[in-house]
């Protein structure tokens, strides 16, 4: 009999957990998404647990919108630090776990994501990752001099463009280049520096980077999101993607679909770790899982909890809450709005119990249970080639954590499906993958 596949386990931490009513819990700190002391238990906690890497997305305008009017004064989804700044703090509080943060090649240029990322990798020994993103709003765009936010085609063609810039700088140095010959006087063999001069349709950047080959070669690329363009992206140059996935079904296809890209571009298909979001609530027996679930819910008021379900049907607040869910009466995404009223309409809900589902893990897969359903959950869907890994968004931070700590992870290491100890220093010795060629190097 095979042995179990090791699975990849990384932990966003974005704001104060995933669910709608995290600030409201009696355990939280409703300020906390604003303090170091909050991030460094976080990811100490997760390093102790032998997690692969803790996460930051990021978002560069307040996206969160007042609709219905009365919603945005709820949300806790409006208060974060900038990830690269609190990633840098943490590197040095932690030793092994991989530190990953979002940043847009909408409204930044490459060399200063060329440059920012590889100085996290140096100070942090190896641990740095870049999630690879797009800015789509409205808010971020008013926030960088524009009226609207770019083009969805011109975006992702830039982004395209971006990141095989950021990828050369990172080759600027081959990794002997440094000789610090003292008697000599010789710092460093020339020879080995190599110049970009990279001329796009977007970018034009001549090199090199003032900063040295970085420890893992180049920092960890991450990818999130599904559109075709950024699978592309992901195909030819991610080590890991973050998705979301309601059904194992469609989660097997986007893998089958993303490994069989990575092999066209001429890569090893287990060089790409595919890790999906999921939003756990986790007790001893699943009475308890369900009242952990159920108190949280309990604590979204209706404005808050309409917030979710506006793009997919508008203003519901002049229908009764615990009423059935209408028609769309004003549906922004069409789609969204049918496999929601879909939703609806197979499970009896009441508009309250579809956006407590929506509200439960910010959009995200949700799974209520014991250690062993959660287990069977995420071995199934390793097992039938669906997932490399998770992407942990507990519901509240860092309650969450510590429930996953001390009651999921004993059952996953009792099936030998992931680590007790990590493999080397670097997040990419922890994600199994080798080290990327500098392109110049003989």
């Amino acid at each position: 009999m095979s042995s179990p596949k090791q699975i990849s386990l990384g932990l966003s931490m974005r704001y104060l957990g995933y669910h709608a009513a995290a600030w409201r819990h009696p355990s939280a700190d409703p300020d906390a998404a604003s303090k170091f002391s909050h991030y460094k238990y976080i990811a100490q906690t997760a390093e102790a647990a032998k997690l692969d890497m803790v996460f930051l997305a990021d978002g560069i305008g307040l996206r969160t919108k007042d609709e219905p009017p009365g919603a945005l004064r709820r949300s806790h989804q409006t208060l974060e630090l900038e990830p690269l700044t609190l990633l840098s703090a943490l590197s040095s509080v932690t030793t092994h776990i991989g530190l990953v943060a979002t940043a847009s090649t909408t409204y930044n240029e490459p060399y200063h994501i060329a440059r920012k990322w590889a100085s996290l990798d140096h100070l942090s020994g190896g641990r740095a990752g870049w999630n690879i993103v797009t800015s789509w709003s409205e808010a971020e765009a008013h926030n960088f001099n524009r009226d609207q936010h770019m083009e969805y085609e011109l975006r992702y063609d830039r982004a395209t463009e971006f990141v095989e810039v950021v990828k050369g700088l990172w080759d600027s140095w081959e990794e002997d280049a440094p000789l610090f010959d003292k008697a000599s006087g010789i710092f460093f063999d020339q020879s080995k520096l190599h110049r970009l001069d990279h001329q796009g349709k977007h970018f034009k950047v001549k090199g090199p980077l003032t900063i040295k080959r970085t420890p893992q070669g180049r920092p960890i690329l991450v990818q999130a999101g599904a559109a075709n363009q950024g699978m592309e992206i992901a195909a030819r140059s991610a080590d890991v993607v973050y998705c979301s996935f309601f059904d194992m079904e469609a989660a097997r296809a986007y893998y089958a679909d993303l490994k069989a890209r990575a092999a066209q571009h001429g890569r090893d298909p287990d060089s790409l770790k595919i890790m999906p979001g999921i939003t756990l609530f986790i007790g001893r027996t699943r009475e308890e899982a369900e009242e952990k679930h159920a108190q949280l819910n309990a604590l979204v008021e209706p404005e808050l909890g309409l917030s979710y379900l506006y793009q997919q049907f508008g203003d519901l607040s002049a229908y009764p809450v615990d009423g059935p869910v209408p028609e769309p009466p004003d549906p922004r995404i069409r789609s969204m709005a049918a496999k929601a009223l879909a939703l609806a309409r197979r499970d009896n809900l009441t508009i309250r119990q579809l956006y407590t589902k929506v509200a439960a893990g910010f959009g995200g897969r949700v799974l209520v249970g014991t250690p062993k359903d959660i287990v069977d959950d995420m071995q199934a869907w390793v097992e039938g080639g669906a997932a490399d890994g998770f992407n942990l968004c507990p519901p509240v931070l860092p309650l969450g954590l510590d429930d996953f700590v001390e009651l999921v992870l004993p059952e996953l290491r009792a099936r030998g499906m992931f680590r007790t100890e990590y493999a080397g220093p670097t997040l990419r010795e922890n994600l199994g993958l080798t080290p990327p060629k500098n392109r110049y190097a003989v």
